[in-house]
């Protein structure tokens, strides 16, 4: 690890040197991108100073322990050898936090999307209180909501409703509300008092990027045809008609619209790539669409992440067997406990597999 903490405070450096060369500067994109990788290693390279420091500081009171005859001074020393090697410790757990692999869409924005489950209109009004409380939430966190789409219920729930929250580490936040909610509560419209169970489902993705596509000329194979059908004379005299096939994917494009090779290529070219970015957009589309299964389940009531006990005036999440008696303060958006108490969880769960220093 500690081979790894001096080959990021070597990029770190180099980024430092790269960010001050006005030809960089000029070039927006990358300054861009190399501002954001200082930003990432920033707190990374201050923690690893840190830790040279005090083990620095604790190898030199160890040696003063060793060396002075004076009682007093060797109590004084031991005590600061306690202190620093529980601050030694306290580095290196930070260390070994900031080190584990990030998720690639921690910072991107997320689109929430919420869905009345088991339970009918009263389902659907629990829907339009957990969207309350994720506005009020990014509202206090500095994020944006933008409403996307709602359907709503007579009564004022929402059989679902989508809406993207905006702002840097976004996801990173809100990742871990995936799957079904319970709530227990009696309903304004149940005279007898009953408590009634309903649940709504919650899925949480990363909002998706524009497609990107990418034609490596060692995925082509290009062939220069004569072209066929009406034209006269030209057509049966020269090749300027054109034939492609996208190796990887199979995609066959042929050409012979223009008279000019070039144009025709040209033409391929560009009907290929559209080709390929449809592929990719189906792709990306299924592929969140499984995320979004695998997020929610089925929506029964014995499915539950998070149950909201009204009577109780608890919350309780049922993966990390943490429960708040909060819940007034919670549905106004004060969710950052459990949030940071999942987080912690992942990261535990994330470091009983990471090295030592």
């Amino acid at each position: 690890m500690l081979e790894k903490l001096k080959d990021i405070e070597t990029r770190s450096s180099e980024i430092d040197a790269l960010i001050s060369d006005p030809a960089v500067m000029r070039d927006r994109e990358r300054y861009a991108e190399l501002m954001r990788e200082h930003k990432r290693l920033a707190p990374v390279v201050s923690a690893y100073h840190a830790y040279l420091s005090l083990d620095a500081q604790l190898t030199g009171a160890e040696e003063m322990e060793r060396g002075e005859s004076d009682a007093e001074l060797r109590e004084l020393a031991r005590a600061e050898i306690a202190a620093l090697k529980d601050r030694l410790a306290e580095t290196k757990e930070e260390l070994r936090l900031l080190l584990l692999p990030r998720d690639p869409n921690d910072d991107k924005n997320v689109v929430i999307e919420i869905r009345a489950g088991a339970g009918g209109e009263e389902a659907a009004l629990f829907v339009a209180v957990l969207y309350r409380m994720y506005s009020m939430y990014a509202e206090r966190a500095g994020f944006s909501v933008q409403l996307d789409s709602a359907s709503e219920t007579e009564l004022g729930g929402f059989k679902e409703i989508v809406f993207t929250v905006s702002g840097e580490g976004a996801y990173s936040r809100l990742k871990y509300e995936s799957g079904v909610h319970r709530v227990q509560r009696v309903p304004e419209t149940e005279a007898a008092g009953r408590i009634h169970t309903s649940t709504v489902t919650v899925a949480v993705l990363p909002e998706a990027e524009e497609v990107e596509v990418e034609v490596k000329d060692a995925d082509l194979k290009i062939e220069t045809i004569k072209s066929s059908g009406a034209g006269g004379q030209h057509v049966n005299k020269t090749e300027s008609a054109i034939r492609l096939l996208h190796k990887p994917t199979g995609i066959v494009i042929e050409c012979q619209d223009e008279r000019s090779q070039y144009k025709n290529k040209e033409k391929a070219m560009r009907l290929l790539r559209t080709r390929l970015y449809d592929l990719k957009r189906a792709e990306q589309s299924e592929k969140i669409a499984a995320e979004r299964r695998s997020q929610v389940g089925t929506g029964d009531r014995s499915e539950r992440v998070r149950t909201y006990n009204y009577p109780q005036g608890r919350v309780t999440d049922h993966r990390i067997g943490l429960t708040l008696y909060s819940l007034g303060e919670f549905l106004d958006g004060g969710i950052e406990p459990m949030l940071d108490a999942l987080a912690a969880e992942d990261a535990a769960k994330k470091l009983k597999g990471s090295d030592e220093i």
